[in-house]
């Protein structure tokens, strides 16, 4: 059996009854259609507002600033779908889950995306057996442990590697201790989300393929049918979350987050605070950070470009579709947490 070929054996159609709407299901739907009553009222009564035309220019940029990296990670999702068997994940992460962690939270430098396209490929390898506790240290670590964001880094600081390579230092061991911490208090069964076969947005029916040996063509096409089926399943966490971000700024000026810039705790607060809001693509966080320098040290930059690929408002949004509610909210705290302990403990870099 080749490793590399998913074990998953394409079956013949067969049509089901679609299963009742629970009512997490019509949650959804009713929060769907009420984002998008909320759009077109504010279209057809603030449309000509300054504040619109802010919410506008932000919701578009960072939709599209994430837009192409979602596509990427939805279609590797596809491939690892179909092409990576979980014989061949059990080969390549260790059965031990501190070996598994420090492995899964360096993969970025082999795998380079950002946290757009992070998440569906998390989702996919989960559904191939991934541990949690390396899927969380992937998912923290990848967007940041990535040989693209160490060169942004340098560049935007004048190709100062030594601060682009302590980002990196810094996201790998965050990474390790948050994937730790959940796998120590979570397992797989209480932490992500159980998807019933047929769900909206699940493309890959397998209607008139071969049962066995289906050709590298065929292959392809369902590789590339489920990574369609992820991208519309988790763009619209991505819109909901990008529309939220793009609230927030447009409501909180930099300038209120500036009056705390009086010390360095609350300067590192409100750092992360922007990070959350901004919602930035780590490859280009840096240049955001870097016109900072002459206003705030170094270690409240640091801890803006180490929180932003872990966890900000379109993350959160896009996290509902893998990660159950307490998941989420333990993630999210344990990583804000960890992230301003760490940089008051490396206070010395600013200095």
């Amino acid at each position: 059996m080749n490793p590399f070929v998913s074990e998953t054996p394409v079956t013949p159609c067969h049509h089901q009854q679609a299963p009742c709407a629970t009512p997490t299901v019509r949650l959804i739907v009713f929060v769907q259609f009420g984002f998008i009553a909320s759009m077109a009222g504010l279209i057809v009564f603030f449309r000509h507002t300054p504040e619109f035309a802010t919410l506008s220019i932000t919701f578009v940029s960072i939709f599209l600033e994430a837009l192409p990296f979602m596509l990427l990670g939805a279609f590797i999702g596809g491939f690892i779908e179909v092409f990576v068997s979980k014989t061949i994940i059990t080969h390549i992460v260790p059965a031990r889950p501190l070996p598994a962690i420090l492995l899964a939270a360096g993969l970025g430098l082999v795998f380079p995306v950002c946290e757009c396209a992070i998440v569906p490929v998390v989702r996919r390898l989960f559904g191939k057996g991934l541990p949690l506790g390396a899927g969380i240290a992937f998912l923290l670590g990848g967007p940041i442990v990535n040989p693209l964001v160490a060169l942004s880094t340098a560049v935007a600081y004048g190709n100062n590697q030594a601060i682009a390579g302590y980002r990196l230092v810094s996201g790998y061991l965050i990474a390790v201790a948050v994937g730790l911490l959940i796998d120590r208090f979570f397992s797989r069964k209480t932490a992500l989300v159980n998807e019933p076969r047929g769900n909206i947005g699940e493309m890959d029916d397998g209607c008139n393929e071969p049962a066995s040996s289906p050709g590298i063509s065929i292959q392809i096409r369902r590789a590339f049918r489920h990574g369609a089926s992820d991208f519309i399943d988790i763009g619209r966490f991505l819109v909901f979350g990008a529309f939220v971000a793009g609230v927030l700024q447009t409501l909180v000026a930099r300038g209120d987050l500036a009056a705390l810039f009086g010390s360095l705790p609350l300067s590192v607060l409100a750092m992360m605070t922007l990070a959350l809001l901004l919602s930035l693509c780590s490859e280009a966080d840096a240049f955001v950070a870097a016109s900072f320098r002459t206003t705030l040290p170094l270690t409240a930059q640091m801890a803006f470009m180490v929180l932003g690929p872990m966890l900000d408002l379109k993350l959160v949004a896009m996290y509902f579709r893998v990660f159950k509610k307490r998941l989420i909210l333990v993630m999210s705290l344990l990583t804000f947490i960890i992230v301003f302990l760490s940089m008051m403990a490396g206070t010395w870099v600013g200095r």
